[in-house]
């Protein structure tokens, strides 16, 4: 039932489509006034960027945050800030998905793969990644599962080590991936303005 709410909302959402640079451009604009932005590979239709956009209280336009793809690079750096900047050595979390399985990856971390414990926390609804070492811990959520109020479930998460990137992978239960094939037989029937090709009065 979970599911079929949130597979709602996304149907009652106004929806915008742009081709552009090899890619499906959605915009979804939501009753609550949230906003959520994806791009799909025009060749494969895999989800490359999904990112949200809230209003405050005060009805002000927040950043974007991303729930998948590269992290947004913040705005452009002021001479102070250029002095103090995040170590590019630092771990990086991103997500990565597959057509089959959620993924994240987790660069510059190089200890050996027998270092990492990956487990689920189904009392806080998120996976948890530790080192024996005590030199990395990350919890995070999978919010597609949160959306459509689906369990987590040990046996569907994994993991391995390779050129200093822990890639995490979670394979989508049945009722993500046939939710993810109906979106995208929906989003495919919207007619996608061509780049260059987008009416200035709906700006």
């Amino acid at each position: 039932m979970a599911v079929q709410s949130w597979s709602d909302i996304l149907k009652s959402s106004k929806k915008t489509a742009l081709i552009h640079d090899g890619k499906r451009k959605i915009h979804y604009l939501f009753t609550d006034g949230k906003e959520m932005a994806e791009e799909y590979d025009l060749k494969t239709d895999e989800l490359l960027v999904r990112k949200w956009r809230h209003k405050s209280t005060l009805g002000v336009q927040g950043l974007w945050l991303v729930e998948v793809g590269e992290p947004l690079a913040g705005p452009v750096a002021s001479l102070e800030s250029d002095m103090i900047k995040e170590n590019s050595s630092n771990p990086m979390f991103m997500r990565k998905d597959t057509k089959t399985s959620f993924q994240w990856r987790i660069r510059n971390l190089s200890y050996p793969k027998d270092v990492f414990s990956v487990s689920v926390d189904h009392s806080e609804r998120c996976i948890i990644i530790k080192t024996s070492n005590k030199k990395y811990y990350k919890k995070f959520s999978i919010p597609d599962l949160d959306r459509s109020q689906l369990p987590l479930d040990n046996s569907a998460l994994s993991f391995t080590h390779a050129n200093n990137t822990l890639i995490v992978s979670y394979k989508k239960p049945k009722e993500i991936l046939t939710l993810e094939q109906e979106l995208l037989k929906e989003l495919k029937k919207l007619k996608g303005s061509a780049d260059g090709d987008v009416d200035c009065k709906t700006q």
